[in-house]
């Protein structure tokens, strides 16, 4: 087992969570290799570069741009060097192409590529489907803005960066459409863009992610930690005294761009019903995308309170690595573990359990 377990190298995309997934790797004895593009390698090349004890990552591949990862040759690299490959949010939304994803990248990816695309709210099925298939609740959809009867938060995706959702809250369809004439004339966004619209209820409670891991090698549902985001420039504004507020709101929009995570914790009494959401979330995702989820996971949650009783809504889904390593800070995975331990460990753990067992097929595709 030694001998092929040194032979393996994980690889990720250097961006969203690399180190996390280098200094995992390292723990556990692989060796790593972190993908960059040209002119943003410093991170990883220079300041976190291995150095004897110093440091964890092992190898950088450069590249022109990111998307030539799917490149014959870069993938004839990776399959040489026997490379597991961990796909993050960066690496869906720099190649932007899940077809591409699926049937050219030929190296092995650990957990299931096919339900990657899930998390496109375009794509059928998407992770409303797979939500509805697990019977979690969510925000309440409107398909036709002229059903809006309620506070309802609008997301499209941005004109410049169309990875990025501007985000906007409307109370009726009048005011819908003001503010659409308005941010189209601003270039905010396109008509094209426009049409993939999503417009939900807006929630209000506690955000709260609920980081899962899914093992095959042991069929069991694990809980690694529980994480809040950091936006801008939403945190700043609600900072601001109410009658500052509305002054700033009307010079510039809320923006929920991810600047970072704070690590929570929930109240025990929420654990059970948390894990029951991601057992019917796994089920749930075997049967629209064989074999299901395999590894990491978060549901990104809003806990709402009673009557009857707090309840938790699941408003977005990232069906891969969470990003965030803040969540190793909470107590869950070290209730499991003994220690902390981060997704980027738990992912090198489930690798070098799969070489052990002979099983290494079923975490990758």
């Amino acid at each position: 087992m030694k001998k092929t377990k040194q032979k393996i190298t994980i690889a990720t995309i250097g961006s969203h969570s690399a180190l996390e997934v280098c200094r995992g790797a390292k723990d556990e004895g692989f060796a790593n290799l972190v993908i960059c593009e040209k002119g943003r390698e410093s991170t990883y090349a220079t300041y976190y570069k291995t150095n004897g004890s110093f440091g964890c990552v092992d190898e950088c591949l450069l590249l022109d741009k990111f998307s030539d990862i799917l490149k014959p040759e870069v993938q004839k690299k990776l399959i040489e060097k026997n490379t597991i490959f961990i796909p993050n949010r960066s690496f869906e939304v720099y190649v932007n192409d899940y077809d591409a994803i699926e049937s050219k990248f030929t190296a092995k990816m650990f957990g299931n590529k096919h339900l990657l695309r899930i998390e496109e709210r375009g794509f059928t099925p998407n992770q409303y489907d797979l939500l509805d298939a697990a019977k979690i609740r969510y925000p309440k959809q409107f398909a036709n803005p002229k059903d809006i009867d309620r506070v309802c938060l609008v997301k499209v995706l941005e004109k410049e960066r169309g990875f990025e959702r501007a985000f906007f809250l409307v109370e009726s369809y009048e005011d819908y459409k003001k503010q659409v004439e308005q941010k189209l004339a601003k270039g905010e966004f396109t008509q094209e863009q426009l049409k993939k619209v999503v417009i939900e209820e807006f929630i209000v409670g506690v955000g709260v992610n609920f980081n899962f891991y899914y093992s095959p090698i042991h069929d069991r549902l694990e809980l690694l930690g529980t994480d809040t985001r950091r936006q801008t420039n939403f945190e700043g504004i609600t900072r601001l005294p109410f009658d500052y507020q509305q002054e700033i709101l009307k010079k510039m929009n809320i923006k929920y761009e991810e600047a970072g995570h704070i690590a929570v914790t929930v109240l025990e009494s929420l654990l059970a019903p948390a894990f029951a959401l991601g057992e019917r979330f796994v089920e749930a995702s075997k049967k629209l995308a064989t074999p299901g989820v395999i590894g990491p996971f978060a549901l990104q949650s809003m806990i709402i309170p009673g009557p009857p009783k707090k309840d938790i809504i699941v408003f977005d889904v990232s069906p891969r690595f969470p990003g965030s390593p803040g969540i190793a800070a909470t107590p869950y995975s070290g209730y499991l573990f003994g220690q902390s331990v981060t997704v980027g460990r738990r992912i090198a753990m489930e690798i070098k359990d799969a070489i052990r067992d002979n099983r290494l097929k079923e975490i990758v595709t």
